[in-house]
């Protein structure tokens, strides 16, 4: 048996007792511990790169660490499948996308394939995360378990056909959870509503020295001699790219500064490398573009930034937003989706709708430091209240409690 004795108080609610609260953080182990005989299952499409992993990776600890049995299982696919699944995801957040029969039935066909490995019928529940393994449920018979839906993306105006075809395969799962209620569709089953939360504690977020900072960005030859703009995102077009680096060339005009924009790409979006190819023939002197897969550097560029962007025209919820306003960092981001529960404008950022707008702020933080300091002060104080990990465990819990046979007995 697993030893795992030595390592689970690095993923403990018992750390987070200084952040949370005692009382709340001794609740969340109360109601843990009645849910200790189940066996919970996460499916995703990748183990690395963007918002699903990030959460993913801590959130499936934590629930092993206070004594719930948590898998996490991961399909694998071809080209052509990614390349479907990623027109789902666009389609999804409305782009104007048709979907042939041959890409239906190759998505359709490699999901079957992947339900005979998975294995899942010893799950009390499954949890089936974004439109990659959704089609999962078709292949399951005579289930007890309850399964669980969560979309990650934002809802509000799908591309109607796609969405027609997605439902069909939604509607056969216990309950849909999104993140906000604004994403709620007409469906014949339950809809819940959890936000996304971060891990203080990870390398990526962790405290960091100012030495530690210096060291990392001279490292990666981050140069220091003019104020940094830092964006860090999964490259896709929904993060406007381009509209990040315009409003960078036009704030450049008033305050000299530097663009550092750090990315990754997955193995489940096939658009990465078009949209990495369109970012690096955009460099300057002083806009720099990385692909480095160094999770210390992400916190340390958000330590450092004078301003950190997430100009995102589409965003389910930006957890880059949040590990930035938990670094104290002054944030300009999109008006849109889930940025809009994250940032409160003019009270711990700024929400913007246009590149001018994003522009005018970046020179407006550039130019005054007190503005800087009390932005990102709140900042911080809105993710301990709202985004830390215990609340988004919490919230599992208590969806996990009301939807299992256990959960009612109790």
């Amino acid at each position: 048996m697993l030893d795992t004795s030595a390592t689970l108080g690095l993923h403990s609610v018992e750390q987070y007792k200084s952040l949370i609260g005692v009382e709340a953080a001794e609740r969340i182990v109360r109601k843990a511990d009645r849910l200790r005989a189940l066996h919970v299952v996460h499916v995703s499409s990748t183990f690395y790169g963007g918002g699903v992993t990030e959460m993913l990776t801590p959130l499936t600890l934590m629930m092993n660490a206070v004594g719930i049995q948590t898998g996490w299982r991961m399909i694998q696919g071809t080209p052509g499948f990614f390349s479907c699944t990623k027109k789902l995801h666009n389609a999804s957040q409305g782009e104007d996308i048709q979907l042939t029969e041959e890409e239906k039935a190759i998505y359709e066909q490699v999901v079957f394939e992947n339900a005979l490995r998975l294995d899942l019928d010893d799950a009390d529940a499954v949890i089936v995360h974004d439109p990659q393994p959704l089609p999962l449920i078709n292949v399951v018979q005579d289930r007890e378990a309850p399964w669980i839906w969560q979309f990650h993306i934002d809802l509000s105006a799908p591309n109607p056909p796609v969405w027609e075809y997605l439902r069909r395969f939604v509607e056969q799962y216990d309950t849909a959870v999104l993140h906000l209620p604004e994403y709620a569709q007409e469906l014949t089953i339950d809809q819940r509503f959890i936000l996304p939360a971060i891990d203080p504690f990870s390398a990526e977020n962790c405290e960091l020295t100012d030495h530690e900072i210096d060291e990392c960005l001279a490292h990666h030859r981050i140069p220091l001699d003019r104020p940094l703009i830092v964006q860090v995102l999964r490259f896709d077009r929904w993060k406007d790219p381009w509209g990040v680096i315009e409003a960078f060339r036009q704030a450049r005009k008033a305050v000299d500064c530097t663009l550092v924009v750090l990315g990754n790409t997955a193995v489940d979006d096939p658009e990465a490398e078009v949209i990495l190819e369109t970012h690096h023939s955009s460099v300057d002197e002083r806009l720099l573009v990385l692909t480095v897969d160094d999770a210390t550097l992400v916190n340390a560029l958000q330590r450092r930034a004078a301003v950190v962007l997430q100009k995102s025209i589409r965003e389910g919820f930006g957890l880059t937003v949040t590990e930035a306003m938990w670094k104290g960092a002054a944030v300009v981001g999109g008006n849109v989706g889930g940025i809009r529960r994250q940032i409160t404008d003019g009270e711990n950022g700024f929400l913007v709708n246009t590149v001018d707008e994003a522009a005018q702020r970046i020179v407006q933080l550039l130019t005054n430091n007190d503005l800087r300091q009390r932005l990102g002060a709140n900042a911080q104080s809105t993710v301990r209240e709202n985004f830390l990990l215990t609340r988004l465990l919490e919230d599992w819990i208590d969806l996990l409690a009301k939807k299992s046979e256990l959960g009612r007995a109790e």
